[in-house]
């Protein structure tokens, strides 16, 4: 048994991974290293004390570690998912990718375990910078730019949560990560709500997910998919349940996120805009903030971060193998990739909420805790959302990736490696699905939910079925067309090209203006300037200096004369000197 008092803080493991990696890679150990540092971590967080890493810093006190039931299912799925990950992205041969990995995976298992704020924002950021790279890395000329687009919209949701916890502080003097209540909330929790509701993509704030998960590295889009939404999740769990903003805002990200799902053409926007639509329910269970739809919450976030997942690696597989993710572009490839399609419907299924699948057992709980709070409205809108998944991923993106019309593309199976993890990621699925216990004893409250009753699995496949009959009578309808989407990452595009215009034209003209300004007047008064300072140098400051030491030598000069040496000459010098001291005296 380990001795719970002995710890070193999970997320230790990925920073020293990622800090030696180079050095891993000239050893040639970076495959085992990939694997050992999340398989540690997976294990080591069964023994976490409840409290750990205080410190005290600028008079703060810091708490690296803070570890409850919440804390742990979010823990278990991310060094779960981490360890899937690095499976998956074995054979990657660039470092860089890895080190931004593992900084990533660091940085939410650090929010994570944080008990203050401080901590929070430090690991926070981390994230954000780290996972900058994983776009990048794909080092295309759209992937660079969706990666300054995305650090932007990131900085700036880091500015806004770092003025509420300024805010908070100076109202309460107390930076711990608590749960916030609502008849007693402020504008300073109000901003580190908008920070955090940022990062979960809840619309208006939602763009940069659709607008950069696409442009990510194959490997790197499956990391994004599964933390930096879900870290969100748990923050706004840990702080602000029963919010009622929460509910609305969630709900309507369901309905949100899957209208554009449907519409779209690359496969890798159809999942990043079912992120927007599935973090929607976790959102909108957070909100309610009754014990189940927090239960529900978490258990959603634990499904999809598998599934999701396992999709974004079957898209990344077909992208990695063909170079197109397009679905006008592909067709036909059951035959060329036979398991990334198998491995591929799980995951549509699965997000579907298709019995046996982990979905079926997670979102249902959601949508039940919206019924017992007479939430009918959010209830409805949550069960129409669940028929555009379906639609959308559960169909629309298997059926025109592998089967359909053949595209003619040539491909062949990904790498073991690729395949492996996504068979381990689609195992889970079927896993939780079959055995939901797994999963609800690591839920933070009771569970009094059964998801295979006879209501829920029949209305289940009447949603399905009605579906699906609607997608093979209106095939042609949703064909995907090979177009553009606008969203609100409009605004922020346009607003761009106008501080770029802004920036380039009248600023660079008045700069060039300043410039000419310095050229003409301010370069020859600096030289007019110098001329006198030096004009000083010389004919003040060393006749000064110089004169004076030319008068100490002269002096010193006559002074020896006066010095003969002989004894009696100073004596009698000095008689004299006391009777011309005695005879001012008595004159005065």
């Amino acid at each position: 048994m380990i001795n719970s008092t002995i710890f070193m803080h999970p997320a230790t493991w990925f920073l020293v991974g990622a800090f030696f990696m180079p050095v891993f890679k000239r050893m040639g150990l970076t495959k085992v290293i990939l694997i050992a540092v999340p398989l540690i971590a997976c294990l080591q967080i069964q023994w976490l004390p409840e409290s750990f890493g205080h410190a005290s810093y600028l008079g703060f006190d810091l708490v690296f570690g803070k570890v409850d039931q919440l804390t742990r299912v979010f823990l278990h799925v991310f060094t779960i998912m981490a360890l899937i990950g690095c499976i998956y992205g074995l054979h990657v041969k660039e470092t860089g990718q890895h080190i931004a990995a593992f900084l990533y995976v660091a940085g939410s298992l650090g929010v994570t375990l944080c008990g203050d704020y401080v901590t929070l924002f430090i690991f926070w950021e981390l994230m954000a910078v780290a996972s900058t790279f994983l776009i990048w890395y794909r080092k295309k000329n759209r992937s660079i730019q969706a990666g300054y687009r995305y650090l932007l919209v990131h900085i700036t949701g880091g500015l806004i949560l770092l003025a509420g916890i300024f805010l908070r502080y100076q109202n309460i003097h107390d930076l711990s990560f608590v749960r916030i209540a609502v008849e007693g909330a402020s504008v300073a929790d109000y901003l580190i709500m908008i920070g955090f509701m940022l990062n979960a993509a809840v619309p208006p704030i939602h763009a940069w997910l659709p607008d950069a998960y696409p442009e990510a590295s194959v490997t790197g889009a499956v990391f994004m998919c599964a933390f930096t939404t879900k870290t969100a999740v748990y923050v706004l769990a840990r702080a602000f349940p029963g919010f009622e903003a929460l509910a609305i805002l969630g709900a309507i990200m369901t309905l949100y996120g899957v209208g554009y799902a449907v519409v779209e053409n690359d496969a890798r926007r159809i999942l990043a805009y079912h992120i927007v639509s599935q973090v929607g329910y976790m959102v909108c269970g957070v909100g309610i903030g009754t014990a189940m739809s927090i239960n529900g919450a978490c258990a959603h976030a634990y499904a999809h971060i598998i599934y999701k997942a396992l999709l974004f690696m079957g898209a990344g597989a077909v992208l990695e193998m063909t170079g197109k993710s397009k679905l006008n572009e592909l067709g036909g490839l059951y035959k060329r990739m036979p398991l990334a399609m198998i491995f591929t419907v799980i995951g549509g299924i699965s997000i579907s909420g298709f019995p046996l699948t982990s979905g079926f057992i997670s979102k249902s709980m959601i949508i039940a805790a919206a019924g017992e709070s007479h939430r009918n409205i959010l209830m409805l809108m949550m069960t129409m959302a669940s028929v555009g998944t379906f639609l959308s991923v559960g169909i629309k993106l298997p059926y025109f990736i592998w089967f359909g019309k053949d595209s003619g593309v040539q491909a062949k199976d990904a790498p073991w490696n690729m395949n492996l993890g996504m068979a381990i990621a689609a195992f889970m699925c079927i896993f939780m699905g079959i055995y939901p216990d797994y999963l609800y004893k690591m839920l933070p409250f009771p569970v009094h939910y059964h998801p295979y009753t006879a209501y829920h699995i029949s209305e289940t496949l009447q949603l399905m079925g009605f579906t699906g009959l609607g997608f093979f009578i209106m095939v042609k309808k949703l064909k995907p067309m090979p177009k553009m989407n606008l969203d609100i990452d409009w605004f922020y595009r346009k607003g761009a090209r106008v501080f770029m215009w802004i920036a380039s034209r009248p600023v660079n003209a008045a700069n060039n203006w300043t410039n000419e300004v310095y050229r003409t007047v301010g370069f020859r008064f600096t030289l007019a300037f110098a001329k006198a300072l030096s004009w000083f140098d010389w004919e003040g400051i060393d006749w000064v200096i110089d004169g004076s030491a030319r008068g100490v030598v002269k002096a010193g000069d006559q002074l020896r004369t006066l010095m003969t040496g002989k004894i009696q000459h100073y004596i009698g010098a000095a008689i004299a000197i006391t009777f011309i001291v005695l005879i001012l005296v008595l004159l005065v």
